[in-house]
């Protein structure tokens, strides 16, 4: 019987022996993209998503995080090279939270969203969003319930855009709201999807490929 998928929220802010934990275990590649990076700060939140994806897939596979490799898919999308391509992975960040997932036997997709000031939130949702979907973000009560709202649904988006493999901009209107299933415009599919539990000021989600039973999302420590 196959299960939901796994998801973990962490934070980019780790000690130093935890940043060295997730730096040992990136391949060369990795170093060099994450030193890349001309932020510091960016530089940590690179390091500390991938290796701790790394880390967790490799303890789900049973085996070494250096011994994982991810290859470009569709769109670019990362999959596990064989033997280990059974095992789907997800990673998302935002401002200062960092989401992953983990399914076995069907692709998944996770994504956080900060709520950011500023946003004019009610243009976006009624540029991009189907009419019902910019009707409820419009009709949040302040700038930071419309900002909510609008971070909610464009989560749950990106979510089963990431479980499908395609392009954001193809399939931002594709309805969300209230939905456990979600048909993907392009490619064509049916998601499950789920919100996740994030800290205060976010908002997350987790999609997968239908035919899983819902069941409860959790969210896991590393």
């Amino acid at each position: 019987m196959e299960h939901p998928p796994k998801v973990w929220i962490l934070t980019v802010d780790v000690g130093p022996d935890d940043a060295a934990r997730y730096r040992d275990v990136l391949d060369d590649g990795e170093r060099e993209r994450a030193a890349a990076f001309v932020s510091p700060r960016d530089q940590q939140r690179f390091t500390v998503a991938h290796g701790a994806l790394r880390i967790l897939a490799a303890r789900e596979l049973n085996t070494r995080p250096g011994s994982l490799t991810w290859v470009p898919g569709r769109h670019g999308k990362p999959g596990l090279a064989p033997p280990w391509s059974r095992l789907h992975t997800s990673l998302s960040h935002s401002a200062d939270m960092i989401a992953l997932a983990i399914s076995t036997g069907r692709p998944v997709g996770v994504d956080i969203q900060h709520l950011e000031p500023g946003l004019d939130t009610v243009a976006l949702a009624a540029r991009f969003f189907p009419p019902d979907e910019a009707c409820y973000v419009a009709a949040g009560s302040d700038v930071a319930a419309r900002g909510d709202r609008f971070a909610h649904l464009w989560a749950r988006k990106e979510a089963v855009v990431k479980a499908a493999g395609g392009l954001l901009w193809r399939n931002l209107a594709i309805a969300v709201r209230d939905r456990d299933v979600v048909s993907c415009a392009d490619p064509a599919s049916s998601h499950r999807v789920a919100d996740v539990p994030a800290p205060a000021g976010y908002r997350a989600a987790v999609a997968w490929l239908a035919g899983v039973p819902a069941g409860e999302t959790t969210v896991r420590s590393l």
